[in-house]
């Protein structure tokens, strides 16, 4: 039997190419849609948040910095914890994310929430803990020699101890934040 010369232009043979390719592209373009609808709800429709956390990474530490009374961060009255975060059951929290140095990952297992600290960006995402009790934040991103120990916990108590616990950190703030401004600077004359 003699071959066949194929040019690849036969419009009979053509279909066998072109109809697939172009199912294809249309799937493609249903799926990019589809995620790209998925990745605005997850991660750029943030719900009302209750209250915001910032969260300081750097190597080998967790900081977090909670809003004191008034529910304002950056403020005299601000809470700052090392390796211990403390959130409300049933509240919104949405959490800005800072790394001091290099690469981190914000991990809290029973949330299933881990996201990535980049140095020199602040992330935003949000939680909303249903569960009381205590529980692990780990570094899922390899920072270094002490990656092993950058283990936190995050403490998720009911409304009323959580309060009293801001109630009594917050005083502790303030009464700090007061004292400093009460000292002379470094090197003034009485």
């Amino acid at each position: 039997m003699k071959s066949q010369y194929i040019t690849g232009k036969e419009p009979h043979l053509k279909r066998w190419i072109n109809v697939p390719h172009t199912i294809i592209l249309v799937f493609d373009v249903v799926i990019i849609v589809m995620a790209v609808r998925v990745w605005v709800k997850v991660k750029q429709t943030l719900p009302v948040a209750d209250d915001t956390i910032r969260i300081v990474s750097q190597q080998w530490t967790w900081t977090f910095q909670h809003s004191g009374n008034d529910g304002i961060l950056d403020t005299a009255d601000d809470v700052w914890t090392s390796d211990t975060l403390h959130v409300a059951e049933g509240r919104t929290y949405h959490f800005m994310l800072e790394s001091k140095d290099v690469l981190h990952s914000f991990f809290v297992p029973v949330f299933r929430l881990k996201q990535d600290a980049i140095p020199g960006r602040t992330i935003t995402g949000w939680f909303k803990p249903t569960k009381t009790g205590t529980y692990d934040i780990l570094c899922a991103e390899i920072c270094g020699i002490g990656h092993g120990m950058m283990g936190g916990r995050i403490v998720i108590e009911r409304p009323e101890q959580h309060a009293a616990w801001v109630q009594q950190h917050s005083a502790v703030a303030t009464a700090n934040a007061v004292d400093s401004t009460a000292l002379p600077p470094a090197g003034a004359k009485n």
